[in-house]
């Protein structure tokens, strides 16, 4: 019964430093991968890698605006969908 005990606080010890090595690993490459701000200037936030989704008037599919094609108000998927014409897509 003693070792079982043993076994298991040993195993519990690992665990931990396993998690504490870990934790300091991953705040070690977030702090080399933000370069600190040059002095005298103030850090910009970065750029947004994403942008505004929309909904296909036809299909109800999401798409990025960029990719969206916009008729009479609406946004499709494409010309296919333009040309079908809109559907009820609360029934989707």
């Amino acid at each position: 019964m003693k070792l079982v005990f043993w076994v298991v606080v040993i195993l519990a010890i690992m665990l931990v430093a396993r998690l504490l090595a870990a934790r300091s690993a991953a705040r070690e490459r977030e702090d080399r991968s933000t370069p600190p701000p040059a002095p005298g200037r103030r850090a910009q936030a970065p750029a947004p890698d994403s942008e505004p989704m929309v909904r296909c008037a036809h299909c109800g599919i999401h798409l990025p605006r960029s990719e969206a094609l916009l008729q009479g108000g609406l946004t499709w998927c494409g010309p296919e969908h333009a040309r079908l014409g809109a559907r009820a897509l609360d029934r989707i």
